[in-house]
């Protein structure tokens, strides 16, 4: 039996490693930026020029969120364009209701460190527009956040754009989303941890 196909959109490096749930499939790796050599060289609001129904799942970890909101459209559609029937797209974005809370409720500062990441500080401003220090030291402004979701949004954005069921969760400042192409089996969501079995 084929081993299952994990589309990585902008994971920036092989070396930072999927969640388990991934650990047998195959995982090809899609990046903008050809100095990282990625697997596949591509814009992710290019996906509809790659091949269809070639994937079973999209894992996309802070990368939405890079697009203008128009163009967050284009790269859904490419999602949908590249997944098997079956597949499903596996996103992360920042949470911008428990971010803008934080900002409120704590009375902070825009340039006030929100949390301690293992690369470093991150603050509201590095949530709300992007990394500052990545932006600077790469010198590329696709590492700059051009929208923003909550968990409704993002929910809504999904539905919106051709995906049949929306799982999503939030902690750790983030939203986390399963959304499915088609409707799944209980066997489909015991796999990824969605329900137990």
């Amino acid at each position: 039996m084929a081993r299952k196909k994990v589309l990585n959109v902008g994971g920036n490096s092989k070396e930072i490693p999927l969640p388990d749930i991934y650990k047998d499939w195959d995982q090809v790796w899609l990046d903008i930026d050809p100095a990282v050599n990625p697997d596949v060289l591509c814009d992710a609001r290019e996906l509809t020029k790659l091949p269809a129904n070639t994937y079973n799942a999209i894992y996309c970890s802070h990368n939405l969120e890079h697009y203008f909101r128009h163009d967050v459209k284009k790269v859904l559609a490419g999602f949908n364009h590249v997944l098997k029937k079956d597949g499903f797209a596996h996103i992360r974005v920042p949470d911008m209701a428990a971010v803008m809370r934080a900002f409120v409720e704590n009375n902070m500062d825009i340039n006030d460190t929100l949390y301690v990441s293992p690369a470093g500080p991150i603050s509201i401003q590095d949530v709300m527009y992007g990394w500052g220090k990545e932006i600077e030291h790469s010198g590329n402004d696709f590492f700059a956040h051009k929208t923003g979701f909550t968990e409704s949004s993002l929910i809504a954005t999904l539905i919106d754009n051709g995906f049949y069921q929306v799982y999503t969760g939030t902690g750790a400042w983030e939203i986390a989303a399963f959304a499915f192409k088609d409707e799944p089996s209980p066997a489909e969501l015991a796999e990824i941890g969605l329900i137990s079995e």
